[in-house]
């Protein structure tokens, strides 16, 4: 096989007179160098990469020409676009998979324990239950609404959430999110203070909605009464205004929630709410985050599979993101991998005029006594060289556009994307499956070229 490789790279090697072709890649270089500065100042920072990309493209294919034909340069970077491509779709994909999972994870629980109905009063019962379950760490109660929030002039529609503040810092990473005052991050049991007396937590989002700050004053307010605490219902008046003083204010960097999520003590909101000793449900922080499926199995078994209680873990409390993420990187994936499929094509096309080409020399190979199959080695491993050149400089640029991207970014519309910059995970699985999709869609495209070439006849051959 080593031989027919040989042979096969003989085929491909083509020099061609360098002087022009190397002043055409010095200057694409000098291209390259110029975007990548672009691309490190800010304002110019989109155009920086498309000039980047192109002088490396473009000095990738200078390069090549130099040792061979422009149709084999023109499949290898066929090849490299393909995989590069598809390496950033799927490292900024799995970013936004990873980063969506982290920011739910950092200011909920991995799982809830809810209750059929009203009157959720049994949850300490729950809660040392729940505890006692293999794989649960902790367990906290909370209540949950849908409030206003006001200050001054200022409106906006919450969702207010009571917590145990003594329980919370074990269930919620929420303290690691506190931006002001900046040294409750490094206090676990921080929002005991801080949710204090009628101390509220708000997002970073919505403190500049309201122009709030650490110490101000902002009302509470039932959606079916004034921000002045007047209003009605069938019946009877609704006295559900309340002051709270801003006692900390968190960044989750998921819109949603910076925008519209607030705490207050669990006490606070129970009395606030008119509903006594009475909860929601119960959180539950799990060891393993990609287990708590079976854990929440395990948590509903213990309290009663028959109960009135269900457990539902994080997975299917944001079903509909995480099912529409995965979808969209499917359809990603499916897309970006036609590139391949065509610089696939470009190969196959490239090695049936190479073939046309060396008819003389695959004549004189087959009289010498080399097998049909061994000609067929020969193409075979002339397009696994061009797989390896595409795809070695596709990973590389992959790779190093990974890199640039998570160290300099490109900020995004958070009301938008939810997040306010773009997201890169790169996964080692990803670029070992990228290559070896690349490799199967070349290896099929050089079944017929080393088809044709196996069945010609020597003597027709060396007629030529």
């Amino acid at each position: 096989m080593l031989y027919e490789l040989f042979v096969g790279w003989r085929y491909l090697y083509a020099p061609r007179p360098t002087r022009l072709l190397l002043g055409l890649a010095v200057g694409l270089a000098v291209v390259a160098a110029a975007g990548a500065l672009l691309f490190f100042t800010t304002p110019w920072r989109a155009a920086g990469a498309i000039l980047l990309l192109s002088g490396v493209i473009g000095t990738a294919f200078a390069v090549m020409s130099m040792f061979s034909s422009a149709f084999t340069a023109i499949s290898a970077l066929g090849v490299a676009l393909g995989v590069a491509i598809l390496i950033w779709v799927l490292s900024v994909t799995s970013g936004f998979q990873e980063e969506f999972r982290r920011k739910v994870l950092g200011v909920n629980a991995h799982a809830l324990v809810l209750k059929y109905g009203t009157d959720f009063a049994e949850y300490r019962e729950v809660m040392r239950k729940a505890a006692a379950v293999p794989g649960v760490v902790a367990a906290a109660p909370f209540v949950f609404n849908e409030m206003m929030l006001a200050r001054g002039s200022g409106l906006s529609g919450v969702l207010v959430k009571g917590i145990d503040p003594e329980r919370a810092g074990s269930v919620l990473d929420l303290p690691q999110y506190l931006v002001q005052p900046i040294t409750a991050r490094r206090d676990r049991h921080a929002l005991a203070t801080l949710l204090r007396g009628r101390g509220i937590v708000i997002g970073r989002e919505l403190a500049r909605k309201l122009d709030a700050h650490v110490g101000d004053r902002v009302r509470l307010v039932s959606p079916l009464t004034s921000s002045d605490g007047a209003g009605w219902s069938p019946g009877h008046e609704l006295p559900r205004a309340r002051d709270f003083r801003v006692a900390g204010i968190f960044y989750s960097g998921f819109d949603e929630y910076d925008r519209r999520l607030v705490y207050v003590h669990l006490a606070q909101a129970q009395a606030f709410f008119d509903q006594g000793d009475v909860v929601t449900g119960v959180e539950l922080k799990v060891a393993d985050v990609f287990a708590a499926r079976a854990v929440a199995r395990r948590v509903s078994r213990a309290l009663g599979a028959d109960g009135p209680y269900r457990t539902v873990p994080w997975s299917e409390l944001n079903s509909t993101l995480f099912t529409a993420l995965q979808n969209q990187k499917l359809m990603l994936e499916v897309v970006i991998g036609f590139i391949v499929i065509v610089a696939a094509f470009n190969m196959l096309a490239a090695l049936a005029v190479l073939v046309i080409r060396k008819t003389r020399e695959i004549a004189i190979l087959k009289a010498l006594g080399m097998t049909s199959s061994g000609v067929a080695r020969v193409f075979q491993g002339a397009g696994m060289i061009v797989w390896a050149v595409g795809t070695a400089l596709g990973l590389s640029w992959g790779y190093l556009g990974g890199l640039l991207l998570r160290r300099y970014g490109f900020q995004l519309d958070a009301r938008v994307y939810l997040l306010s910059e773009l997201p890169v995970r790169m996964l080692p699985l990803e670029f070992v499956l990228t290559a070896v999709f690349a490799l199967a869609v070349c290896l099929l495209a050089t079944v017929y070229p080393a088809v044709r070439a196996a069945r010609m006849d020597p003597v027709q051959g060396l007629r030529v």
